[in-house]
């Protein structure tokens, strides 16, 4: 849903890419250090109920993460390799997330239903992304959805960021709103798909 914001986003990173391309960052290197902070802050902050921080330290690691592509395109090095290696992490990273939102909320969150909801949004999440890469492995296209990568993790953070700093209800919303998109997504992927796959 956020697409249209991407061609600005990398006319913003490029001046960011081109300062790190010159330390001799790789553009894998940057992805695999921003997973592994990503899983780090998840699975420390989360599960002894500190979210704010977490969020916050989370979010850190994303933003690096973004600079991956920045970088690959000032140096040239784009590759199948570095774009499958991305997307792996991404999963990692999104399910490090949530877990650390179960453990939390199982432990000293005491909230079932929660975690029960948290679980639904990690399990959702990774099928999204799989409808759209399984359709374009059998050469249909599927670039439709109300809740990609992106949009997920911004409701997500946010409502762990905000319950943290003790807003009331905060992660409630933004669970059971980013399951409900998530569930939505994923239909619609079925959906374009499957008109492709009938037509």
């Amino acid at each position: 849903m956020l697409n249209f914001l991407r061609p600005a986003l990398s006319r913003a990173l490029t001046p960011v890419g081109e300062t790190l391309a010159r330390t001799g960052l790789t553009p894998n290197a940057i992805t695999v250090t921003g997973t592994i902070g990503v899983v780090a802050a998840a699975l420390v902050f989360y599960p002894r109920g500190d979210l704010f921080w977490g969020t916050v330290v989370i979010t850190v690691f994303v933003l690096f993460d973004m600079l991956d592509g920045a970088v690959a395109r000032v140096t040239g090095t784009t590759s199948t390799w570095g774009a499958f290696l991305d997307s792996c992490m991404d999963r990692v990273a999104d399910a490090a997330i949530f877990s650390g939102l179960v453990l939390w909320l199982t432990g000293g969150g005491h909230n079932e239903l929660l975690a029960v909801l948290a679980l639904f949004c990690l399990v959702a999440g990774a099928l999204v992304s799989y409808v759209k890469a399984r359709a374009e492995g059998l050469g249909y296209t599927c670039n439709v959805g109300i809740a990609e990568r992106t949009e997920r993790l911004i409701v997500g953070l946010i409502g762990a960021g905000l319950s943290g700093l003790g807003v009331p209800y905060a992660l409630h919303i933004g669970l059971w709103l980013l399951a409900a998109a998530s569930a939505v997504t994923v239909v619609q992927r079925f959906a374009v798909v499957h008109r492709q796959a009938t037509a």
